[in-house]
């Protein structure tokens, strides 16, 4: 996992699985990046993710609280389909933009401001 700041936006990028395995550890490093900046936004970037579980969704969905608590956004880039049926049938999509890239949600959250 790779943690960047730009402005008030952390990027995070996975790479591999996000499973029962890894899921604790990548909540942990994400709020470690995220708990002493200023930072409102979070972009995930899943361009890199071959398998989701259940605690994949979990660890996304604390992360989408804790930014909310700012009055913040969350987005996702870079899904590859079978990633994006696991977030359509566990209701994220409703809650969390999805991009083709980084490069679209990072559009996406200026013309939001």
């Amino acid at each position: 996992m790779l943690c960047t700041q730009k402005d008030r936006t952390l990027y995070i990028q996975i790479e591999g699985e996000i499973d029962h395995h890894s899921a604790n550890s990548l909540r942990e490093r994400i709020d470690m990046a995220f708990e002493p900046t200023d930072c409102r936004r979070i972009i995930f970037d899943f361009s890199g993710v071959t398998f989701m579980d259940s605690s994949g969704i979990g660890m996304i969905i604390g992360r989408y609280k804790n930014v909310k608590k700012r009055g913040g956004t969350v987005t996702i880039a870079g899904m590859v389909p079978e990633i994006g049926r696991i977030f359509q049938i566990s209701g994220l999509a409703k809650i969390i933009d999805s991009y083709g890239t980084v490069a679209e949600a990072e559009e996406a959250l200026i013309k939001r401001g």
